[in-house]
């Protein structure tokens, strides 16, 4: 089976040969100074936006000074949101209303928090997770449907609830710093195809007999 083809919009065909709009490749669809997405990485919706970088990441706007990036073969589904630093209000007075965003002279230079949001490779965000402003996910983790994730997510952990926990890890110790060595996301389109079903059958000794 080959890969899709990563220069598609809509990367899935129905039986019927119709495009199915509701699944985009995101770097195919974003055009936004702030938000990346790596090869791969697609975004579901079931009423699919005009504006997929708004849809996903509301507070995120062309001149704030964090970014949002996501690496290669992530999975997002419908109702994922990214709360971006943007969104923050300084804490660290008496009140948090934020007065300098109501005056255009301050308005462009005020932005109490500029944390960047990072998602890395092959990571499945569930349905209606909350990602929260800084949060950092590691290779390969699982986002459960409706999590709020906030901080640190560690490669290949599966977390959920409000606030998002580690409930476990996909494997163990061993395999997920071998497959993170491996960093099987980075290799050649024509090498990912032979790897496919050692991926999907989880077979990491065949899967490493074919690293480059």
């Amino acid at each position: 089976m080959p890969l899709p083809d990563s220069s598609r919009r809509y990367p899935i065909t129905l039986p019927d040969g119709t495009e199915h709009a509701g699944t985009v490749f995101l770097n195919r669809v974003i055009d936004h100074p702030r938000f990346r997405a790596g090869d791969y990485s697609y975004a579901s919706d079931f009423d699919p936006p005009t504006d997929w970088a708004n849809r996903l990441a509301p507070y995120l706007f062309p001149n704030s000074r964090e970014t949002l990036t996501l690496g290669r073969f992530c999975q997002i589904a419908h109702g994922v949101r990214f709360i971006t630093a943007s969104a923050n209000h300084a804490m660290d007075g008496i009140t948090c209303f934020p007065f300098p965003v109501f005056d255009p002279a301050q308005m462009a230079s005020y932005q109490p928090d500029c944390r960047d949001t990072v998602v890395g490779h092959d990571v499945w965000i569930g349905y209606g997770a909350m990602i929260l402003p800084g949060a950092r996910i590691g290779d390969g983790a699982l986002i459960g449907a409706g999590a709020v994730v906030r901080g640190t997510v560690p490669p290949y952990a599966v977390v959920t609830g409000n606030p998002a926990r580690v409930i476990r890890y996909r494997f163990d110790p061993e395999t997920t710093v071998r497959l993170l060595d491996l960093r099987w996301w980075d290799w050649p389109p024509d090498l990912i195809i032979r790897a496919e079903p050692a991926l999907l059958a989880g077979d990491l000794a065949g899967l490493a007999t074919l690293a480059p």
